[in-house]
């Protein structure tokens, strides 16, 4: 905590996306919808899985932490965003901005974990189909998410000491929507050039691993298919490549942001916004509702609503 009590800056400005009027009204219009879904979305999958039985299995038990984290990582920094679109003087506090770097670096260790997880099921059901049930039981599935929280709080707490130790007191001026840590360490009163490169190249090190064992599963899941039916085979090509591109949205931006830091390319900016809004968006839709069993329980759930509103309505019509 000495950080806090040696600096000099009690707030940070955030230039933003964009300075035209008009594209902050497209953009707080575009975001509000794609933040609505998101959280709509996500909410719909919870309530799905933990209301159908049959969808009470590990796949699907890890699916539901997936939206959970999605909606955490979709809500740090996307509701303040838009927000600010309205405001003349965009502004954090120093509090504030530290505490977006921890959210941050605790979502997105922790989603990078849990996709892993998901491979590692998706690897179990494919190519050890026997033995599945002995594998992936409950105690099982409980550790990786338990797992994927630890590893990313323990990931972020690394990087929050590192910043904390900085002293700040001059430069408070960080060039994107959010606080992130490769722009707010620069703003530090001390050359610290060489160890925040270590520092921030470790995030995209672990992004950059991370995606290599995930592109390693789909390939091994691939090879296993092959010698299936045509269709079936067809149809996991379909599955793992959505997958993949999803996958690809979440990883790419993190490894070029964090592998490469400092280099105050405006694509960073662009970057962050596909793994901070638009991957949480994609994630419910390419994981989950393409999924025929769930699509069947949503309609399900939906009908028996809309059937249940038809009931109230004609039992109380309206005067």
């Amino acid at each position: 905590m000495e950080g806090f009590n040696h600096s000099r800056v009690s707030e940070f400005v955030l230039l933003g996306l964009t300075d035209s009027p008009e594209l902050q009204i497209f953009f707080f219009a575009m975001f509000f919808i794609f933040y609505l879904m998101t959280m709509l979305g996500n909410c719909l999958i919870l309530l799905t899985v933990m209301s159908t039985p049959h969808l009470h299995s590990p796949m699907y038990f890890l699916l539901s932490n997936l939206s959970i984290i999605d909606m955490c990582l979709s809500s740090f920094a996307t509701p303040k965003m838009i927000m600010d679109f309205f405001t003349q003087c965009k502004t954090i506090s120093f509090e504030g901005c530290i505490s977006q770097i921890f959210f941050l670096h605790l979502f997105t260790g922790t989603e990078i974990v849990l996709l892993i997880s998901m491979s590692f099921d998706r690897y179990i059901a494919i190519c050890k189909l026997l033995h599945y049930s002995t594998i992936m039981s409950q105690r099982v599935c409980v550790g990786l998410v338990v797992s994927s929280w630890t590893v990313g709080f323990l990931h972020t707490i690394s990087q929050l000491a590192f910043t904390l130790s900085l002293p700040f007191c001059g430069p408070n001026v960080v060039d994107s929507f959010f606080c992130d840590l490769p722009l707010v360490i620069q703003l530090a009163c001390i050359d610290i050039y060489v160890l925040g490169i270590f520092m921030i190249s470790t995030s995209g090190v672990i992004a950059l691993v991370s995606f290599l064992l995930l592109l390693t599963s789909y390939i091994i899941v691939l090879v296993t298919i092959k010698d299936h039916s045509s269709t079936g085979s067809s149809k996991a090509f379909s599955t793992c490549t959505a997958h993949f591109i999803v996958v690809l949205m979440f990883f790419g931006p993190c490894i070029f942001i964090y592998v490469w830091p400092f280099t105050n390319f405006l694509v960073d900016k662009v970057l962050s916004v596909f793994y901070t809004i638009f991957t949480p968006f994609l994630n419910p839709l390419v994981y989950t509702l393409r999924n025929q069993e769930v699509k069947t329980a949503v309609m399900k759930k939906l009908s028996k609503q809309y059937l249940s509103l038809g009931k109230t309505t004609l039992r109380y019509p309206m005067q």
